[in-house]
């Protein structure tokens, strides 16, 4: 097991954790050992510093899980710069907004991914260079550095309730407290071999990279299209360790499973919302020998709590206690500890905790605030706007979300962006997007709108449209067109109002 030593270290350290001549990289582009890997982090540093680049300056990456979008969290902060992974699933809007927002120098990417992206996408001064020939040029080695682990690693962008995606700043010691946390929680071991199904660009998908190493096992990327895609994986590849989000475990359980590749699996992890008692019952039914590990977090604290598994059957529905380096309160209204059974907010405190919001001071105060004063970390919390309840049995449960964010899918989808998208067209005049129960996404984006002339044209425009501009997780579902959208006193839109109508709505009429 992993120690919990609570001194950072530089995170481009990891691959000095292994043992040389084991496997750490594993998959399509064939396997690295631990020095290999270590020396190929040095390489495509020393291509990155000698872009002459300013130290600090962000470089993105908007890749699919190839061997580069592995290599570039560590070798960017070798080289001194701070690394922007984006999603590769985002559109070319979506990615022109994060490139202009960090202010990236460089971006790095596909020819595919290039050609999709149009005049004004990338800021001036940004060079766009290609991963085949930054993996391929890269002359000379930059060892590992020895920089401070309170300096900004990483910006991770992630929607708000309100407004474009923003971005989370990082430092190595967030990442690197990250890895070793949850290296130990989870008892990983050398012998471990982790399929990386979750998008490189999400915390937990990149910390799967980060724990794994900490670990010094080995770590399998994976690119799937359907739950047999992970199925074959997990046979081919020898995989003892998988993490996934609601929807996907809905299709790996509808999935054939072989007796003998469900056996393999010694541990199942989950995030991106919570697991409902039936599905808990059916993973453990499918997979006997494996661990099961429900966890809870936010993108601004990594990850606040997970269930220890020898707990799981006797309490399915809790999130469980504080994971390690962590402290998670439950705090009132007044700013006071709540009791047992009494709901609050969840606030986290300690070294986990994020520098803010990139360039963003407003919502970083937000946010970002004093640690309660019965709190055993001072300084900065992170305020979570979740209400949780702790029970008698001192394991915390998830109650409800106080914000109007959509969690679809395990992703985070602001509803904010969503109206734009659909207003940008001239479809529709009026709009707001909500997020509505369903069963496979745990929750799907539905858009109540008033039309611009006939709603069928306007309805049957707009999904071409978006299909075009918006990344599958945040189409909308369903549409429900009105005359007049309600407003309150102040001439506003009576959002809360509108989203009681139409869950009430959603929940009486059959989809």
């Amino acid at each position: 097991m992993v120690p919990l030593d609570p001194v950072p270290q530089p995170l481009d350290t990891l691959p000095l954790r292994g043992s040389p001549t084991a496997p750490a990289l594993a998959g399509k582009d064939g396997t690295l050992s631990y020095a290999e890997l270590e020396a190929a982090v040095g390489r495509l540093a020393h291509w990155l510093h000698v872009r002459g680049l300013a130290p600090g300056s962000r470089v993105a990456s908007w890749l699919p899980k190839s061997r580069a979008a592995c290599l570039m969290p560590l070798a960017a902060v070798r080289a001194g710069l701070v690394h922007v992974p984006i999603n590769p699933v985002l559109k070319r809007a979506q990615v022109a907004h994060i490139l202009a927002d960090s202010g990236a120098a460089l971006l790095l990417t596909q020819p595919t991914r290039a050609g999709l992206l149009e005049a004004g996408d990338v800021p001036e001064g940004c060079e766009v260079a290609l991963e085949e020939e930054a993996l391929a040029h890269a002359a000379g080695a930059l060892p590992p550095s020895r920089g401070d682990t309170d300096a900004l690693a990483a910006i991770l962008y992630t929607s708000g309730s309100t407004g474009r995606p923003k971005g989370v700043m990082l430092s190595h010691a967030n990442l690197w407290l990250g890895a070793i946390s949850v290296a130990h929680y989870l008892r990983l071991v050398p012998a471990d071999r982790v399929l990386g199904v979750l998008p490189l660009s999400f915390d937990y998908g990149q910390n799967q990279l980060f724990s794994t190493w900490a670990a010094g096992g080995c770590v399998v990327p994976l690119d799937y299209l359907t739950a047999r895609d992970v199925v074959k994986a997990v046979e081919r590849e020898g995989i003892t360790s998988l993490a996934g989000v609601p929807p996907l475990w809905t299709q790996l359980l509808e999935a054939n499973w072989p007796a003998e590749t469900a056996a393999q699996l010694r541990r199942l992890t989950n995030s991106g919302g919570a697991l409902t008692t039936s599905m808990v019952r059916a993973l453990r039914q499918r997979f006997p020998q494996a661990d099961l590990y429900p966890m809870y977090g936010l993108t601004e604290a990594f990850r606040s709590t997970f269930l220890d598994p020898a707990l799981v059957d006797g309490a399915p529905d809790a999130i469980g206690r504080a994971i390690p380096f962590a402290e998670v309160l439950v705090v009132r209204p007044d700013g006071s500890r709540a009791q047992p059974g009494e709901p609050g907010e969840l606030v986290h405190a300690g070294p986990l905790v994020a520098q803010g919001y990139w360039q963003d001071a407003e919502r970083t105060a937000q946010r970002f605030r004093p640690a309660p004063a019965f709190a055993e970390h001072g300084g900065t919390a992170v305020w979570s706007g979740d209400t949780v309840v702790e029970g008698q049995d001192g394991l915390l449960r998830f109650v409800g979300r106080d914000d109007e964010m959509i969690k679809s899918a395990g992703n985070r989808i602001s509803p904010t962006e969503v109206e734009e998208a659909v207003l940008a067209g001239g479809e529709a005049a009026e709009a707001a997007a909500f997020g509505v129960p369903d069963p496979r996404l745990g929750q799907a984006v539905l858009v109540v709108a008033r039309a611009n002339g006939p709603v069928e044209a306007a309805e049957a425009a707009l999904r071409e449209r978006l299909r075009r501009e918006l990344p599958a997780f945040q189409q909308p579902a369903y549409y429900r067109w009105r005359d007049a959208l309600p407003r309150n006193a102040n001439g506003k839109l009576d959002r809360s109002g509108l989203r009681a109508a139409v869950l009430a709505e959603f929940q009486e009429t059959p989809q």
